[in-house]
Formats: structure tokens, C-alpha cells, sequence
């Protein structure tokens, strides 16, 4: 096959918003992926090969012949319609009979096509065996360390939504996350925006900021001040606006009042907080997504140049203290921002519906801060109310596992009001809780994954769809796995993409075990369900179904706990029937020292006594 190239627009998929694009496609000096290969299971069919050394992600190419031509597999994720690396499973009705792949150097610089592969037949018994080993590392629990919040004014409101007071149920949406899920930075838009008033005829007024960061820092969070919207005072054309509160996206008219912003702001906030607090656990990022029309009314020069200003403006009350960018959309300007006349600490950017890229090769040793990132890019889309979601956000949270220092989910709490305020409990709103901090599916997904120990453990996934579809995070005090999919023309699940998956732990100690299993999925946390029962299509619960939705808001054991016997060999199995989309949890626990726990039964060696089927739905 002759050397080929993919277009931009291919890459932006059909789920992309043209005002994320970030730029034009060009040739990229990367080699052509090898060790290409497509194995076909059941409704799938699975992509793999080696890493290119160099390579941020790759794109994946199908055709229905060898001399058809070849298109990016589109999956619907909008932003970028590349993943970091393999495997990659292709669930679309589009299947191709030949698959190809390509390496980014960014994602407006591609590589050529590889050679081309067949599809092979591979199992299509949709079984899949997840062998779990010994001697471990420790694990890097990444959705610990950001969540994106709206615009933290609201933490200050005594308005309501859906008859829920706005400021403290955001309020208690933060603490909940940094409670049960250990997340320790909120990073938000908006603190330079009027509605704070920091920007007054005669200087500053840092009163409500104050009122704002001693709330968040209460809650337990250290802030990503990030520097933005403009003040209107200092707009060069206060008239361009973002959102429903209207945001100002103009460049500032005079420079130097720019810089003695930012300096008044950061020397402020080094004398509230202490200079130690904020120059070791606080950081400071330019603007939000600059290379959107929407976002900068500027040139790109003049964001560049608005970040200069805004860098040496921090690091003129302290060099200590982190400041970084662009905040960009669908990953771009990362080279940009590299180059700049300034330092950078860290480089944020975004990106929605794929796992975040692999940025290494660009960084320069930075550490990376994906500063939003979600399944969708579109307020309201009924997918982030759902399970799928869940699963997406294990898949992105596991890749950036040991690669990048933050992965953001956009945002914490359905109050938010960048396109208007909620006007039902489930809208499709980004926050991982709702309205009434009900948990959503992705809530429960970082709560199981907040289950894991310490210590990860070694895993081995094989069958009909390992790795693509079937995937684990396995610890010394429990296995974590689940079903899923990029493609989003699945979100409602797909029969014949549901595996049986053989959890095998290896190297235990014989003797009596607890197993306990939590699931996510159309039948357990699943807060879609239970609404539609009890709503009789009204928008908002009523004042008697408001604590009938608290009181199971939960995610309770999927079954009842079992007693097990791990045989001499020191391996135990379970079986557990995973949908697509599912999430289980496997903990397999020692009795309390000094007691004895009766069985149920007397069960085979490696087996569980009781009722149930081991892993059946409960």
C-alpha cells in the first residue's frame, strides 16, 4: 500500500464541534506503526501494535476492502478520534475487513498509514480470563488529584435550582468528592469575571475571591486559579462574551494593566494564604481554551503574548509559584505553548470523548495536567447521565495511570449554568452528582476505583476482547474490572459485546475468604432506573421523592457476601457476566483475626459456598 495521510476534518469525526478544531493537518516524521494486527470476536473486532517512539496517540483506519479507501473509525468521541495507544476495539456497524494505523506527533501532524491487516478470526466465545499476579507497585490513584467545578461565584449563591439551594449543594457536592473520593484540587473558570468585582475604579477589591478560595479551601482543596475571563474594565471590547453569565473573552486594551492584575491578585493571595501554601499546592493557568473562537476574541500572538505578560507577573512575587497552559481545546497548541518566552510548569490542555493522549514526548519532562476531560464536549447530551460514562471514565483514568499528574472530569455538580441552570434532575449535565448531589454512574465508577489498596498488582487480560473491551485494575485489596466501549452508538449497551470474564487471582495464602462484589450498571447504580420509576415524567422530584432518592442513594453489594476457601495451589476463580456497559468489584478478604466464620456450604476448592451463582447479576 502507497504512503497515505488523513485529513484533519477525518480525525474530528462526526461528533465534532467545528469550533474545536484546532488547526490543519500536516505530514508528521514519525514512522508507520508495525506489528499491526485485527483479531474479530464477537461484534467486535480488535486492533493492535507496537509503539512508536515519539507518538502522542494514533489513529485508527478501516476499509471494507484492501483496495477501498481507507477512513478513520469514527466513534463517535467529537474531539479527536484517536486514543493513546492499543488495543483498540471497533464495535461499529462500519466494521472493516482491513485495518491500518497511523502515529501522531500531535494532533495536527500525522505519520503514514501502516502496512495493512486483515482481519483474522480470532475467539468469539466472548470469554475473557483475567489473571491477576503477584509482587507489586505502587498504585497512582490519578482522580485524586483535580475536578473541574462551574464557575466558583456559585459556592457563594443563595439562589435556587430545582428548589435546591445553588451555593450549598456545590458546596457539598466539593466536600462529597474530596471525602469519598480523596480529590484534592477544583480548577473552574471565572475568577476574574465582574460578578466577583475584583476590578473596581480605584484598584482592587479581593473581597468576594476571599470569600470564594476560604470556601474552597474549608472544603478541604487547594485552587488552579485560572486567569481568566477579563475583567470588563480592562477589555479591550467588553461586548465579546462567553455564556450564559457572560464571561468577557476580549484581550485586555492595556498590557500593563494586565500584568499589574495578575501580580496584585497572586501578591494577595500570597499574603492570605502564605507564601508557602500557595507557591507548594496552588498553580496558576492562562485563560481556557484560547484556540476556540469562542473563548479568545484575540489573535493567537496576542493569547501568546497575554500568557507572557500573565507568567512573569506570577513569577515576579515568587518564582516558586506553578503557572502553566494553554487550557486548550481537543489538544491543541501544545508545541506553542512549549515555545513560548516564559516559563511553564506544567502543560494543561483538554479533550473529550477518548482517553487523553500520551503528551510525553512534547512535554519536556513538564508534568501534564489534562485540566478538563469527559466523554462529551456537549452540555445536555443524555450520555453523561449513564453507565457508558462510568466505564469511559475508568478507561481514561487507567490509561493516565503513571503518564500525567491530573485527569480532570468536567464537572463535579450538575449546578452549572454556562448555557443556562437545569431545568430537570437528569438533563445530561456534565457533573459527576446532580442537582441534589445524587451520585450519577460516574460517581460510583471513582468510588469503586477508590476501593483499590495501596499496592497495584500485575494483570494478564485474554479472550474475546482483552484489553479492548474487557479491562481490570487489580490491588492488594481488590480486583476492579469493566465492559466497555468507545464507541458511542453503544451507550445503551449491546448484547452481543457482554463478556463472561473469569477473575483468577494468583498467589494466595490457603484458607477461608470473604468475597464481597459491588457492580455499576443497568441494574445497580444506576440512578437513570430508579428516576424513571418514580418520576411519572416529572422534572423534579417532589418534596416526598427528595428523600426517597437520598435514602438509596448508595451503591450497595450486588449480592450477598460468600464464604470461600482459597485451595493449597493459592489461586481462586470467579466467573462474573459483565455487561456492556459494567463495572464489578471483586474484594476476596481474610476472616478477622481470631474468628471463625461458618460456610454456608461445603464448597469445591477455589469456589464459594452459597445460593447464587459465583458473580451472577444477584
Amino acid at each position: 500500500m502507497t504512503e497515505a495521510q488523513a485529513s484533519w476534518a477525518a480525525l474530528m469525526g462526526s461528533g465534532g464541534a467545528q469550533d474545536r478544531e484546532p488547526g490543519t493537518a500536516v505530514h508528521a516524521d514519525l514512522p508507520a506503526p508495525a506489528g499491526v494486527r485485527a483479531v474479530a470476536g464477537r461484534d467486535q473486532v480488535t486492533v493492535s501494535w507496537d509503539p512508536v517512539p515519539g507518538a502522542i496517540g494514533y489513529a485508527v483506519y478501516r476499509a471494507r476492502a484492501r483496495d477501498l479507501p481507507f477512513e478513520v473509525a469514527d466513534f463517535g468521541g467529537g474531539d479527536v478520534l484517536a486514543v493513546p495507544h492499543g488495543p483498540f476495539a471497533d464495535t461499529t456497524a462500519e466494521r472493516g475487513t482491513h485495518y491500518a494505523v497511523a502515529a501522531l506527533a500531535t494532533v495536527t501532524a500525522l505519520g503514514p498509514l501502516s502496512a495493512v491487516a486483515p482481519v483474522e478470526p480470532g475467539p468469539d466465545d466472548a470469554r475473557v480470563t483475567v489473571r491477576v499476579g503477584t509482587g507489586g507497585t505502587p498504585i497512582h490513584r490519578v482522580w485524586r488529584a483535580m475536578v473541574g467545578s462551574e464557575h466558583l461565584s456559585l459556592l457563594l449563591s443563595e439562589e435556587l435550582t430545582g428548589g435546591r439551594a445553588i451555593g450549598a449543594e456545590l458546596r457539598d457536592a466539593l466536600r462529597r468528592a474530596h471525602e469519598e473520593l480523596g480529590v484534592r484540587t477544583v480548577r473552574a473558570h471565572g475568577i476574574l469575571c465582574d460578578d466577583l468585582g475584583l476590578v473596581t475604579g480605584s484598584g482592587y477589591d479581593f473581597g468576594r475571591v476571599d470569600q470564594v478560595y476560604d470556601a474552597v479551601r474549608a472544603l478541604g482543596y487547594r485552587p488552579v486559579v485560572e486567569l481568566g475571563f477579563m475583567p470588563s474594565a480592562l477589555a479591550r471590547d467588553p461586548s465579546r462574551t462567553v455564556f450564559t453569565y457572560r464571561g468577557i473573552i476580549s484581550p485586555p486594551r492595556d498590557w500593563d494593566r494586565w500584568a499589574d492584575l495578575v501580580r496584585e491578585l497572586t501578591t494577595h493571595l500570597v499574603d492570605r494564604y502564605g507564601r508557602d501554601e500557595v507557591r507548594d499546592h496552588w498553580a496558576f493557568e492562562v485563560w481556557n481554551e484560547a484556540n476556540l473562537s469562542v473563548f479568545w476574541s484575540g489573535t493567537p500572538d496576542e493569547y501568546w503574548r497575554l500568557y507572557e505578560v500573565a507568567a512573569r507577573a506570577v513569577k515576579d512575587v515568587d518564582p516558586g509559584i506553578r503557572v502553566g497552559g494553554p487550557g486548550s481545546a481537543a489538544v491543541g497548541w501544545i508545541r506553542g505553548q512549549v515555545a513560548v518566552d516564559a516559563p511553564v510548569d506544567f502543560l494543561s490542555t483538554h479533550v473529550y470523548g477518548t482517553p487523553p493522549l500520551d503528551l510525553r514526548p512534547l512535554a519536556g519532562g513538564r508534568p501534564l495536567w489534562w485540566t478538563e476531560w469527559g466523554i462529551t464536549a456537549t452540555h445536555g447530551n443524555p450520555i453523561n447521565d449513564t453507565v457508558f460514562a462510568a466505564t469511559f471514565l475508568l478507561r481514561g483514568m487507567r490509561s493516565a495511570a503513571g503518564r500525567v499528574e491530573a485527569l480532570a472530569p468536567w464537572v463535579v455538580s450538575d449546578h452549572f449554568e454556562e448555557l443556562g441552570r437545569p431545568r430537570r434532575l437528569l438533563h445530561g449535565g456534565f457533573g459527576l452528582l446532580t442537582v441534589g448531589n445524587l451520585a450519577k454512574p460516574k460517581f460510583w465508577a471513582l468510588t469503586l476505583a477508590e476501593k483499590l489498596g495501596d499496592t497495584e498488582l500485575p494483570v494478564t487480560v485474554r479472550g474475546d476482547g482483552a484489553g479492548s473491551l474487557v479491562e481490570a485494575w487489580a490491588s492488594d485489596t481488590g480486583v476492579l474490572v469493566w465492559n466497555s466501549t468507545l464507541d458511542q452508538s453503544k451507550v445503551d449497551g449491546a448484547a452481543g459485546l457482554d463478556r463472561l470474564v473469569t477473575v483468577q487471582l494468583t498467589g494466595l495464602s490457603p484458607g477461608p475468604r470473604t468475597l464481597r462484589v459491588w457492580r455499576v450498571d443497568a441494574r445497580h447504580g444506576d440512578l437513570r432506573s430508579r428516576w424513571a420509576a418514580m418520576s411519572g415524567g416529572a422534572d423534579w422530584p417532589d418534596q416526598e421523592q427528595w428523600p426517597a432518592l437520598a435514602a438509596e442513594d448508595r451503591l450497595a453489594e450486588a449480592e450477598p457476601e460468600r464464604e470461600c476457601t482459597v485451595p493449597a495451589d493459592g489461586t481462586f476463580s470467579i466467573e462474573l457476566e459483565l455487561p456492556m456497559p459494567g463495572i464489578a468489584f471483586v474484594e476476596l478478604s481474610a476472616p478477622p483475626s481470631g474468628t471463625t466464620r461458618a460456610h454456608l456450604a461445603t464448597p469445591s476448592p477455589g469456589e464459594c459456598a452459597g445460593e447464587n451463582a459465583p458473580g451472577g447479576n444477584g
